[in-house]
Formats: structure tokens, C-alpha cells, sequence
């Protein structure tokens, strides 16, 4: 009897399957039979979602308890279908009635559409776990309600063309001039640890053309490279070094440089993270440089990840939407998986995306942790909040919150640095941009601690000139960092952050008194005012004062330091490999701007000096500079009159 009964409770064991989510899968139609890639497929009532491919092929995990599918698609009339026996479904979307006459850009192609309307998707928010779905290409968000079980409404905006070729916008510098110490004794600026600017310059010459002059931001040029500084001591969080020497352009002159070494914290040391990916995957994406070397360097960044850490992904075409709630850095499959099944296609919404982000990184802030919003795009945003003050003004709202923005740069043709600068700039946080998957390495994995974790933020320096040994100076760069004297000392003033390990350099190019200078120009004197005689500390060999202040990363409130740099200059070539590498760097980008203050730079003198200066070179990017200093060499106007004359 009792083995009859344990034979019956096993049989039935054995018959019990739990249940469990359907697999489901097909392909999105058009009403003419043709595929449709980027369509949305959603989890009627639910949150799940995901975008057909380029075949319009979808797959998704049905949840026990959910029958139906909701299907959409910019220029279609949604459908939600109720699922059969079958787990396969195939669906054809009827175009809607009213007429746009637009392009509808998609993330395979652009599609001309004579018959396009604003059809309504309609997405749960489940106030038990927060989740959205999700967002439908070429989309914008309308309304979104707080966390209940109510909808938020995506309703259908017009879809941009397809972004013309060297369509591309940076921000104009008004390169520094010099300035005389007698009538501006003081020069004060904020740290920039940023060096988009370099592997943007890498990629023009690359493909056989010279950048623009504004794309040349000298800082960011010196500032790729890694430089061999002592770290602080004393449980300071930043080192100053500095150095003193002729300037290879010009004999008569002076350079300085200000050296700035972060502490190092070790990867297993550092606080953890709350990171939000925020993905631009609209159809200016679809491209090989852009949404595909996206996903393979974010999945790069999440191999670092501990299990402390979590990361949630937001991202945004015409729309905003969450494809994966905050996941802990051990779950790496899960976070790869939701990058992987990322499709491109749709306007870009690019400031209800940014909302959003910051929205889920602040539902799970760590205290003391680092809160990170990640932007990956190309930066071109072209429905609802847009324009380079709309932007400034959202992130400025948004970092008094402690979370920091951090923009990742991919793509050509329409690139949008200037956008891009000032979103890391007034978000506290870094601007790369990533050309190929050994930039994203160096970003993401080399640089790991420095480009995710604060070691000092609101870093600001400001020199005092003895005009008894200065006659006048000139900032090499920094001219976006700019701040006026008295924001030195104004807690309230934001400036640059540096992360674990960064690295930082300035040049001050310097006329001493006394000699004959063609640069600092003269005025002449006031009718209404007279002059008031100065006493000169003449005696001292003081050329300057280096006044350095910062906060700790949890502080509102600065601290200061400062260094004194005598009249003892070396022999250039007594110098640093690192000082004569980063003169090298700044004179081949004076020579890519063609400034008016190169005076006798040349191709040739930059990469001489950059052979000899090459010094330790493990990673061989020294190497490659100087490869590319000869590419421009062979690409600048005067060697291309030179060749004809030969």
C-alpha cells in the first residue's frame, strides 16, 4: 500500500510543470507585406517590450498571466492581439488616414511615408517594481504620470530627416590671447580632465581631412595622455607639480606648466555605483560607429562592474522608456542581454530621456556611493527639450541632486560636440568621445576609476603674476573654463571634478619683464584718470603664485592651497619626457587651429620633439600621436604647396 501511494505522489510530481513565461516570436508587417524594422512590440498591461530587428523579426517572454501583445510602429495604427495555442504570431499594421507628408527616419534607412498620423500606445507603470517598457521609435513622450497603476501616454511626433553629411556643430572658441600682468594680474580657471577633443581630431585625420578649428581644444589635446606625477600625500586628494622652461616656439618666452595628480583609489576600494546607461537609439544611431560600438563598450564598462554596484538602462528615440530596471554588477548576462536586444530607430527625444534617467537614478541613490547618469549618444536631439540652453538649464537643476552626468560621444557626419560639452560640463562630469573600440577601452577600462569616481570636484585654479618678473602670459586652452576672478573664492561657482588617478596639465606661456614683446599690445593712457603707482616686490625671485582650491566630494564647502614658482627656469631639453611630450601636443594643436600665437611652431619641430619625448609608451598612444602629427603634416595647406612647387 505504501509503495502504491509513494508511486501515485511521484506521478503526480512528475506531471506538475510549473508555470512559466511563453516564449513569443514573429515578424511586424507593413499593410504592403514589407517588413518593419524598429516596430514596438509591448506586454499589453505589462512592462515588458522590445523592437523588431532589421528583418522585423521580435521575441519576447510572455509573463503567466498576460495574453495579449500590443504592436505599434510611427505612422500605423497600434494593434493589441490576443495570443492563441500558438507562440508564434506575425502581425500587419495598417498605415493610418491622416497625411504628414514626412520623412520617417528609421534605424535601417529612411522611409518616405505619404500617409502618417499620431496613433497612441498606452504603457502600465506597475507600482509594484516601478518598471516602464521600452520606448516606440520615433516617438515622444506627451505626459508621464507619477508611479501607479495608471498609463502614461507616447504619442507620435514628427520624425526628423536623416541627418546630412558633415552636418556637425562645435562650439566657437575665441582662442586666449595674452594679457598684460600690470592691468590683469590675476588668472583664474576651472580644471578640465575631458580629452574628447583628441580622439575627435584622430578621427578627421584618420579619414584624410583636417579638423575644424574648433574642434581643437589645446586642453583636451595635452590632457589624452597619461603623465608620470606624484601622487599627494598627507591625505590631500590632489598633488601640484610644476615646471619651468623656454617655449619651444619661441626662445624668448617662457612656458610653465601646472601638473595636477589625483590620488589613486584601487578598483576594490571604491565606493559603490548607481549607474544609470542612458542610450540614445534613435535612427541617427543606426550605424556601425554609432549604436552597435556603443553596446560593445558599454558591455566593456559592466565586466568591471562588483556586485555592489547596479545598473539600470534607459533609453530614448522619440521617447523615453526603461529596458531594464536597477540590476546588481554580478548579474552581467542580464545587463549584456538587455544591451544586446537594443534596436535603433525614431527622432530623438533626447530631453525626456535625461529626465528619466536622472528620475531612476535618484529612485536608487546610494548614499556616499557614486550616482552616475551615463549618456551614450551622437547628440542630436530634435524633439521637445533641445536647444544648448534648455539642456543647460535641466542639468544644472538636476546635479544639485549629487548625481553627476557623464557623456560618451560616438559617430560622424552629424556629431554634435558642442551640445555634448556642455552636458558633461554643467553635469559634473566627463566627455569622451569614442571612435573605436580601443578608445572605448582606454575610457571605460584603463580609465575606469578616473572617469566613474569623484576624488575632488568644484577644482579651480588661479595664478598671481609678479609684475616685476612677468611682463604678460597667455593660457594655452582652457578657453570654455574660463571664470572670473572672483568666482575663485565663491563656493557656489561649479567648476571641473577629477576623478581617481586623473592626471591634469595647463601651459602658461610667459613674457618675462623686460623683454620685447609683439603680443601684449599696448593703450593709451586715460584722459579722466591717472595712473596709481605700483610697488613691485622686485626683490623677490617670485615669477607667480598657484592658488588651487576644491571641495571633497560630499563637501559644499572649499579648501585651499598654494604653491610659489620661482624665476629658475631649466634648459628645455633638461626638462620632463612628459614636459617636452605635452609641449610637443600643444604646439601641433596650435598648428591644427592655425593660431594667430603659433609664432615659430612647426609640424616638424612637434614631431621631433615628440620622438624624443616619447618615453615610456606601453599602450603605444604616444606613438600613435606621432603618426598623426605627420598625417596633418602631409594634409596642412603649406605642405601641399610645398609638394606642387616640387
Amino acid at each position: 500500500m505504501k509503495q502504491l501511494l509513494f508511486i501515485l505522489i511521484l506521478a503526480g510530481l512528475t506531471g506538475f510543470k510549473p508555470a512559466s513565461a511563453r516564449h513569443i516570436s514573429g515578424t511586424v508587417y507593413d499593410d504592403k507585406n514589407q517588413a518593419l524594422p524598429g516596430a514596438q512590440v509591448i506586454v499589453t498591461g505589462g512592462h515588458q517590450g522590445t523592437q523588431t530587428d532589421i528583418k522585423g523579426h521580435y521575441t519576447i517572454d510572455l509573463p503567466e498571466g498576460k495574453s495579449k501583445l500590443t504592436f505599434s510602429f510611427v505612422g500605423f495604427e497600434s494593434q493589441t492581439i490576443k495570443i492563441g495555442k500558438s507562440n508564434t504570431l506575425d502581425v500587419h499594421l495598417k498605415a493610418s488616414s491622416q497625411a504628414l507628408n514626412e520623412v520617417v527616419v528609421v534605424g535601417y534607412g529612411v522611409q518616405h511615408k505619404s500617409s502618417v498620423t499620431g496613433s497612441v500606445a498606452t504603457i502600465i507603470a506597475p507600482q509594484a517594481d516601478k518598471k516602464y517598457s521600452a520606448p516606440v521609435a520615433g516617438l515622444a513622450v506627451s505626459k508621464t504620470t507619477r508611479h501607479s497603476n495608471k498609463a502614461f501616454q507616447i504619442m507620435n511626433a514628427p520624425v526628423a530627416p536623416a541627418p546630412a553629411a558633415d552636418n556637425e556643430s562645435y562650439k566657437g572658441i575665441n582662442e586666449n590671447g595674452f594679457k598684460t600682468v600690470e592691468s590683469e594680474p590675476l588668472s583664474t580657471f576651472s580644471v578640465d580632465v575631458d580629452a574628447a577633443s583628441y580622439s575627435n581630431v584622430r578621427r578627421f585625420i584618420n579619414n584624410g581631412q583636417l579638423p575644424p578649428a574648433d574642434a581643437v581644444r589645446v586642453e583636451e589635446m595635452i590632457n589624452y595622455f597619461h603623465y608620470n606625477l606624484a601622487g599627494p600625500t598627507n591625505n590631500e586628494p590632489v598633488a601640484i607639480h610644476t615646471e619651468l622652461s623656454a617655449a619651444p616656439w619661441n626662445s624668448n618666452h617662457r612656458l610653465l606648466r601646472i601638473g595636477l595628480k589625483a590620488k589613486t583609489i584601487a578598483n576594490d576600494k571604491l565606493p559603490a555605483s548607481n549607474l544609470v546607461f542612458l542610450i540614445d537609439v534613435s535612427g541617427s544611431m543606426y550605424e556601425p560607429n554609432k549604436l552597435p560600438l556603443v553596446q560593445s563598450s558599454l558591455k566593456m564598462l559592466v565586466n568591471q562592474l562588483r556586485p555592489q554596484d547596479r545598473v539600470a538602462i534607459v533609453v530614448y528615440a522619440g521617447a523615453a522608456g526603461v529596458v531594464l530596471p536597477a540590476t546588481s554588477g554580478d548579474k552581467k548576462t542580464t545587463i549584456n542581454n538587455a544591451i544586446d536586444n537594443l534596436q535603433a530607430g525614431g527622432s530623438t527625444a533626447g530631453g525626456a530621456g535625461i529626465k528619466l534617467a536622472y528620475k531612476i537614478a535618484m529612485e536608487n541613490f546610494m548614499k556616499g556611493g557614486n550616482n552616475r547618469v551615463m549618456l551614450a549618444t551622437d547628440g542630436d536631439f530634435n524633439v521637445g527639450a533641445s536647444s544648448d540652453d534648455d539642456m543647460e538649464k535641466l542639468i544644472e537643476k538636476e546635479r544639485e541632486s549629487g548625481i553627476s552626468l557623464s557623456v560618451l560621444g560616438f559617430g560622424m557626419g552629424n556629431y554634435k560636440d558642442s551640445k555634448m560639452e556642455t552636458l558633461a560640463d554643467k553635469g559634473n562630469g566627463n566627455y569622451a568621445y569614442i571612435d573605436n573600440i580601443t578608445e572605448a577601452r582606454k575610457t571605460l577600462i584603463s580609465e575606469f576609476g578616473g572617469t566613474l569616481f569623484t576624488i575632488a570636484k568644484d577644482v579651480k585654479l588661479q595664478v598671481e603674476f609678479n609684475p616685476a618678473k612677468v611682463q604678460a602670459y597667455r593660457l594655452l586652452g582652457y578657453e570654455n573654463r574660463a571664470l572670473n576672478k572672483e568666482d575663485f573664492n565663491n563656493d557656489k561657482k561649479n567648476a571641473g571634478d577629477m576623478g581617481s588617478g586623473h592626471t591634469v596639465t595647463a601651459f602658461y606661456e610667459l613674457v618675462p619683464a623686460g623683454v620685447k614683446d609683439d603680443y601684449s599690445g599696448s593703450v593709451d593712457p586715460l584722459k579722466y584718470q591717472k595712473p596709481k603707482s605700483v610697488a613691485y616686490t622686485s626683490s623677490s625671485d617670485e615669477m607667480l603664485t598657484i592658488k588651487f582650491r576644491y571641495k571633497q566630494p560630499t563637501s559644499s564647502v572649499s579648501k585651499m592651497s598654494h604653491v610659489e614658482v620661482y624665476d629658475k627656469p631649466v634648459a628645455l631639453n633638461s626638462t620632463s619626457t612628459d614636459f617636452r611630450f605635452a609641449a610637443a601636443v600643444a604646439e601641433f594643436g596650435m598648428l591644427l587651429r592655425d593660431s594667430q600665437f603659433k609664432q615659430h611652431a612647426t609640424y616638424d619641430q612637434a614631431i621631433k620633439m615628440a620622438r624624443a619625448a616619447k618615453g615610456d609608451d606601453s599602450e603605444g598612444y604616444r606613438a600613435e600621436f606621432i603618426k598623426l602629427a605627420e598625417s596633418a603634416k602631409l594634409l596642412s595647406p603649406n605642405n601641399k604647396v610645398l609638394a606642387a612647387e616640387e
